[in-house]
């Protein structure tokens, strides 16, 4: 089959290789020493160097959920790349890892050069914030799949850890503290209820909200991995919970041991305007709130009651609560 057949059949080769043409410089941006080649490969090449005595490689890979279809309404694509690279190498940076390397999964209906240059280039931006290289992705174009400008995307990350420096909540106990710190906005959860109380409403809206709408809801997801690393080298740091998709009441348990409890003091971190004008207009109890955003806590950490203090002023958090000898999470 000739190029213009494929064409003719909706699939624009040209229009691959000006993306490739336009993503090279934001790529070059991510590249790290261990990276062998560039783009072009088959696949993403990184050699490990020799700084490790027993390397555990950790693998995460997300994708945005339907803040892409906020992007999408607004033609904002700016961003929303940095959240793909935040909702992989947050999970993984939450075992005391370091994110390597990345890959990126765009497809669409129609392959639009400036709109997905402009996607991947947010994408380098998050893996910069990451500390991770943009080693490889695929562009895919399916006539037919999607609606005219709509897209999707998907990320896999791959980080290292010594294996004596894995966490996995075993040694936390009754009386640690927990180390919160602020979440940038809604991140890149819970956008499906989002979406339905926002309806009908114009992205310029402010209503107190102290910026349009649209702009808060688009605010990228805090990228952690600075931070994670900070309090486990300096301060000790047991456990960390990135406050994904569930909430407090389905993250914070997967990093607190069996038969063990937490509570929150609500009034320790300040609270965002964005959360309490959702509940207010979406109708949503406290319940509702906990079990589906960050509510202003983008990860929480256990670290000794001594240190704890130290800890929160050293990454920009709070003292949020303490580990408890009951089970599930209190927020009070």
């Amino acid at each position: 089959m000739s190029s213009d057949a494929y064409r003719d059949a909706g699939v624009d080769i040209e229009a691959g290789y000006a993306v490739v043409d336009g993503i090279k410089r934001h790529v070059k941006r991510t590249t790290r020493p261990e990276v062998l080649g560039g783009l072009g490969g088959f696949g993403g090449l990184f050699a490990l160097s020799g700084r490790y005595e027993d390397p555990v490689l950790v693998s995460g890979t997300d994708g945005v959920g339907t803040k892409l279809l906020v992007a999408q309404a607004m033609g904002n694509h700016e961003t929303i790349g940095i959240d793909l690279v935040a909702m992989c190498a947050n999970d993984i940076a939450m075992s005391g890892a370091e994110p390597l390397f990345f890959l990126d999964y765009f497809a669409t209906g129609v392959l639009s050069p400036e709109v997905t240059v402009e996607v991947v280039k947010g994408i380098a931006e998050g893996c910069v914030q990451a500390g991770a290289a943009l080693v490889g992705g695929e562009t895919a174009e399916m006539p037919g799949m999607y609606a005219p400008g709509h897209y999707d995307l998907a990320g896999f990350c791959v980080g290292v850890v010594e294996r004596k420096k894995l966490l996995d909540g075993s040694q936390v106990k009754v009386g640690d503290a927990l180390v919160g710190v602020p979440s940038s906005g809604i991140h890149s959860n819970g956008f499906s209820l989002v979406r339905q109380i926002v309806d009908g409403l114009d992205w310029s809206h402010d209503d107190g909200l102290g910026a349009p709408l649209g702009e808060i809801l688009l605010t990228p997801t805090r990228i952690y991995v600075s931070e994670c690393q900070t309090l486990i080298r300096e301060f000790g740091a047991k456990s960390l919970m990135h406050i994904t998709g569930g909430g407090f009441h389905e993250n914070i348990p997967r990093g607190i041991p069996e038969g063990m409890g937490v509570e929150l003091n609500r009034s320790s971190w300040p609270k965002l305007p964005i959360f309490e004008w959702l509940a207010a207009r979406g109708e949503l109890s406290a319940s509702d709130m906990e079990h589906t955003f960050n509510n202003g806590l983008g990860m929480v950490a256990v670290v000794d009651a001594e240190r704890a203090a130290r800890a929160a002023e050293a990454v920009g958090g709070f003292v949020v609560g303490v580990v408890t000898d009951g089970s599930g999470v209190s927020v009070q």
